[in-house]
């Protein structure tokens, strides 16, 4: 059992041991093993469980988190998360969830996760942003694999509570995970996920010097950003617009990017930019008005 727990925790990225982590568990497999190798490297440990009364009985989720944080020395919270009404129920839970949730909760994200989500970003022509995948920083677990998260279950003899949902075809990462994984697999005749998930390293490598190169333009400055390298300027652009607007986890499309460089190309006065703001040109500098 102790072997089981070390072999994972390598490849962990946890807090120095003392130091809080504050781990989001549903009670699924992913989030019991946050749990368990959380409290194994010495973290000081709560747990927080958000239900967000979507199904019926979910307050016995709750309870099986709360046990297993009792059980390896963690303390525990219950919150609830409201979700509003709309489509994209995934999208509007994971909102609700995090709204609930502190600014440096750690989740129990996997490279299976992050696979997912960078094939998921790649469809939806996400660009370079989307194919770096998610952050890893509080996602201690993204070097390890689901089928590793389960058997780590197993072998401490905890009951991973299993959401019906993720076997929801209509759902568009759940058809990623149940057919287009498998057939890519097929495919290269290998086990994809830890390609797609070190190429997400790469370029969040590249990006990462982007960024960096990006700081330096002004993006309210029409003469610093038609002299800038293209896509050095798209990311200013894109950086400047994200500051401020009602979601900042994601950034404008590129259609819009590309008209706030036409207004500052004087091929236009002003531009929409969603969100009920717009970009305008006065005297060789761009603002942001409603």
């Amino acid at each position: 059992m102790i072997d089981a727990v070390e072999r994972l925790l390598v490849r962990c990225r946890f807090p120095p041991a003392g130091g809080a982590a504050v781990c989001a568990v549903s009670g699924g497999a992913d989030s019991l093993a946050l749990l368990v190798l959380a409290c194994a490297a010495g973290c000081d440990v709560t747990a927080v469980h958000v239900d967000h009364g979507l199904r019926e009985g979910s307050g016995a989720e709750a309870d099986l988190v709360a046990a297993a944080a009792e059980r390896f020395g963690a303390r525990f919270e219950a919150r609830r998360a409201d979700v509003s009404r709309g489509p994209n129920v995934e999208a509007r839970a994971r909102s609700a969830r995090y709204r609930v949730l502190p600014p440096e909760v750690l989740t129990g994200h996997t490279a299976d996760d992050q696979a997912e989500t960078i094939l998921l970003n790649l469809v939806r022509g996400a660009g370079l942003d989307g194919l770096r995948g998610m952050p890893v920083e509080r996602r201690p677990l993204i070097a390890i694999r689901r089928s590793e998260t389960h058997a780590l279950c197993e072998t401490l003899a905890l009951q991973p509570f299993n959401d019906p949902t993720n076997q929801d075809r209509s759902l568009r990462r759940n058809r990623v995970r149940h057919e287009l994984l498998p057939m890519l697999d097929a495919i290269a005749a290998r086990d994809v996920v830890p390609i797609v998930a070190r190429q997400a390293e790469l370029l969040s490598d590249d990006a990462a010097l982007l960024d960096a190169l990006s700081e330096d333009i002004d993006p309210t400055d029409v003469k610093a950003l038609q002299a800038a390298p293209l896509p050095l300027a798209r990311r200013a652009i894109r950086t400047w617009l994200r500051c401020g607007s009602d979601d900042e986890h994601h950034p404008p499309d590129a259609a819009t990017v590309e008209r706030v460089l036409a207004v500052a190309r004087g091929e236009a006065k002003a531009s929409d930019v969603g969100g009920g703001r717009r970009v305008v040109r006065s005297r060789g500098r761009l603002t942001i008005t409603p």
